[in-house]
Parts: C-alpha cells; sequence; structure tokens
C-alpha cells in the first residue's frame, strides 16, 4: 500500500464510508487530528464534513478550512502523492460545484474532476451518462424521483452533461463534459485519462463494481506517473480506490461488538419515505418502546426544548429499566418554512435537542443506531463528541458500523450504526437491530 496515493475523503455526511472498512472517519479537522488520517495504516481515510446540511457559504468556508489545513498536513507528513474526493450524495443532491471549485483552489492544479454517482449497494446505476435509480426493480432516471425535489438541492436533469451545465449555471456547458461511458471503462480508459488536463469535468458511467474497478486501476495507474485527479462520487468508487479484502467480522455476526448485555437505543431523523416505512416494521417489534418527538410543539414554541428533552429521557429509563429498547424518532409529519434559511436553521434546533437526547441516554447502552446522514454525523461530532472513529465495517449493504475509543468518557467501544435515510428494504431496519441484539 505504501507506494499508492493516499485517498483522502471529504464527506458531506458521515455515510460515505458505506462500502469500505477498517479505516478512521475522522469528525475534526484540525491538522494534528488530519495527520492521524495521513499515517494511518488504511489506503483511506474519511474528513466528516457534515456540509450538506450547511448553507453554500458555510459549505464553502469549512471545505476552505479543511484543504487548507490538509495542505499543511500533507507537507508536514510529506506526502506528494494522494487522491481527493469530495463524496456526496448517489442520488445529486449537495453542494456541486461549490465544494470541487474550493478543493480545487486550495489542493489543485488538477488535470481532471469526475463525477462517478453511482451506489451499487443502493441501486443507483449510470449508463450512456444518464444517472438512475432501482425502484421496486425498475430503473428511474434520477430526476424524476423525490429526490430532485428536494427543497434545497433540487435539480432537473439525470443526464450528467446536462446536470453539470445546470449546476455550473452554464460556467460548464454540456457539450464540455468528457464522457466515460461503459465500453470504454471496459476496454480500458489509460490513453484518454493520460490526456485530460486543466480540471476537465468528465462524466463517469457505473452499472457493477467490476466496471468501476477496472476504471479505477487505470486511474492509480495513471496518477502514479503523476496526473493529479480530483473526483465528485457516491460510495462505490471508494470500495474501487481503496482495494480493501473482505471485513474482519461478517455483518450477520456484528452483535459480538455488543458492549454491555442491556438494551441498545435507535434515534431516527431522516424523513425520507424509505426511512418512514422502515420505521413503522420496527415498532411491530415485541421489545422496541416508541418515543415520539413532536418537533411541532418545537417549531410553535422554542421552549418546550426543555420540557420535551425531559419528557423523552424520562421515557427512555423507563424502557430501558423494563429491559426494551428505546426507538426516538422525529414526528413524521412535513413541516413547512418560509425560506430555505428557516428550515435549515430549524434542522440545527432538532438536532440540538436529539443530540442531548443522546447524551442523556444510560451509560450501559449495548448499541446506537443513529438512522440519516445528517443525524449520524451529529450523533458522532456532537452527541458523542468523538475527534475520530474507526470504521468496522458493514452491518448491512451500505449501513456502516464504527466503535468509539476505549477511552471515551461516557459510551467506551460503543458501536453505532451509521444508516443512511434512503438504502435498505422495508425491513432493513428491522435486520439491524436483530443482529445487534442477536435476535433470530
Amino acid at each position: 500500500m505504501s507506494n499508492r496515493p493516499k485517498i483522502i475523503v471529504l464527506d458531506d455526511d458521515p455515510t460515505g464510508s458505506q462500502t469500505v472498512h477498517s479505516c478512521l472517519l475522522l469528525l475534526k479537522w484540525d491538522v494534528e487530528t488530519l495527520r492521524l488520517g495521513l499515517v494511518d495504516e488504511a489506503p483511506i481515510f474519511f474528513v466528516l464534513t457534515n456540509t450538506r446540511a450547511l448553507t453554500p457559504e458555510n459549505a464553502a468556508a469549512v471545505t476552505r478550512e479543511v484543504c487548507r489545513n490538509l495542505k499543511i498536513a500533507l507537507e508536514e507528513e510529506g506526502i506528494e502523492e494522494f487522491l481527493v474526493v469530495s463524496r456526496s450524495d448517489s442520488t445529486l443532491r449537495g453542494h456541486y460545484p461549490v465544494e470541487t471549485d474550493i478543493i480545487a483552489e486550495e489542493l489543485g492544479s488538477f488535470d481532471a474532476h469526475f463525477l462517478v454517482p453511482a451506489f451499487f449497494e443502493g441501486g443507483r446505476i449510470t449508463r450512456d451518462s444518464t444517472h438512475y435509480l432501482s425502484i421496486e426493480g425498475k430503473e428511474i432516471p434520477v430526476s424524476e424521483t423525490e429526490f430532485a425535489r428536494d427543497s434545497v438541492f433540487g435539480y432537473r436533469h439525470s443526464y450528467l452533461p446536462d446536470y453539470v451545465e445546470e449546476k455550473t449555471q452554464g460556467r460548464i456547458q454540456s457539450s464540455g463534459v468528457e464522457r466515460f461511458l461503459l465500453k470504454d471503462l471496459r476496454q480500458g480508459t489509460q490513453e484518454r485519462l493520460r490526456g485530460l488536463a486543466n480540471n476537465t469535468c468528465c462524466a463517469v458511467d457505473g452499472e457493477t463494481q467490476d466496471d468501476l474497478d477496472r476504471f479505477a486501476e487505470d486511474i492509480l495507474a495513471i496518477a502514479s506517473e503523476g496526473k493529479r485527479f480530483l473526483f465528485r462520487s457516491a460510495a462505490s468508487l471508494l470500495t474501487s480506490l481503496a482495494q480493501l479484502e473482505a471485513q474482519p467480522v461478517a455483518p450477520e455476526e456484528m452483535g459480538q461488538y455488543e458492549r454491555t448485555s442491556q438494551p441498545g437505543a435507535i434515534l431516527v431523523g431522516s424523513h425520507v419515505r424509505k426511512t418512514t416505512q422502515q420505521l413503522e416494521q420496527l415498532l411491530k417489534e415485541p421489545n422496541i418502546v416508541p418515543i415520539e418527538v413532536d418537533v411541532v410543539r418545537l417549531r410553535d414554541d422554542l421552549n418546550q426544548r426543555e420540557v420535551l428533552q425531559a419528557e423523552v429521557l424520562t421515557l427512555v429509563e423507563q424502557a430501558f429499566l423494563a429491559g426494551k429498547t428505546p426507538t426516538i424518532y422525529t414526528s413524521r409529519e412535513e413541516l413547512s418554512f418560509d425560506d430555505i434559511q428557516q428550515r435549515l436553521d430549524f434542522g440545527a434546533v432538532v438536532s440540538s435537542l436529539l443530540m442531548d437526547i443522546v447524551k442523556g441516554l444510560p451509560s450501559a447502552v449495548a448499541f446506537l443506531i443513529s438512522k440519516g446522514g445528517i443525524t449520524s454525523n451529529d450523533v458522532l461530532s456532537e452527541g458523542l463528541n468523538l475527534r475520530s472513529a474507526r470504521l468496522l465495517g458493514q452491518i448491512l449493504p451500505g449501513c456502516s458500523m464504527v466503535i468509539t475509543p476505549d477511552d471515551h468518557p461516557q459510551f467506551p467501544k460503543l458501536p453505532v450504526v451509521l444508516f443512511p435515510g434512503n438504502v435498505g428494504d422495508d425491513r432493513a431496519l428491522v435486520t439491524v437491530y436483530c443482529r445487534l441484539s442477536r435476535q433470530p
């Protein structure tokens, strides 16, 4: 691994590590913390910036700060060969091109940046430069799904060159995007990669993991010749770049990481339809205690925050005393706001409440399942106040599990599942719960 470039992933929520294992997730990005990732034995590490939860201006500021500190850390460690990945959503939501523009300004110059949104475990593929989402076995262009109607990150195009033109407001024309099609990947792309220059924008197909494995081999070969590449990708490309062997503990056996004989806890913040369907299935389980956080009360009166927190923690304690698993979830009603900033501000208020609930969990909790990307990031960085965590692997395809350090003051060696909102079938949350609580 020593002669391979270090893969540095700036992840806009904590779920981008959902296809790799045994590496570090960094929750802070001061120079010393970044050096931990650079010297770690794993070929890849993640910096969890959580920028998808921020305004474009704040996302740019965070990305710039990470890059400037990273530049110092790279110099101090004497590392010259590296690849930078701006990991984002496989349904094309996120701050593009804000983040890749900042990375190019601070860490450039790059010969090309590649859009690689395929995420096979989640049923997202790219064919003929058009990105599809598999829903009940049918391939739907992502522009026709609920994700394209996102009130913050909405878009009109599934054809990636048109998506680029739309998001860059015409700065990069659709006709100027280099297309790496399936036939190209399968025939080999090294000569084309050698010819790229001036941060050319490239859209990359992907129908199977083998497609990206072949592409990654070519990328690594040409990068070793001195070409510098930047990526805007979902998680599947990372599998191919990292070239890891199978994870140490099989998904079905990850209940062995359980730290006590007490119940675990489940926190659900995501509001996408799939999460709600999974939650409905989980609440049918006999040892689950549903605890709803009525966020409407919080919107109508911020003074309700402390009351809500006390009510929830009382119910959590009662569940634990009964030997049952509390499932804390925000009310499912979709709230409306006058503008995006109000929505983001209210989201921060709700997250702050949920993180104080995490801090108030019994210290003997056996495990924690966090449902939703932004929720999971906040759990790690705020609720558990981690500097870093070690990724154990996936307990379910696309669903990562990390473990807190041995010296954590409240929850040492706590297994934490980072469960994206839009991953898994209707019983996926039940499956994870049963694996961790060692139920058949």
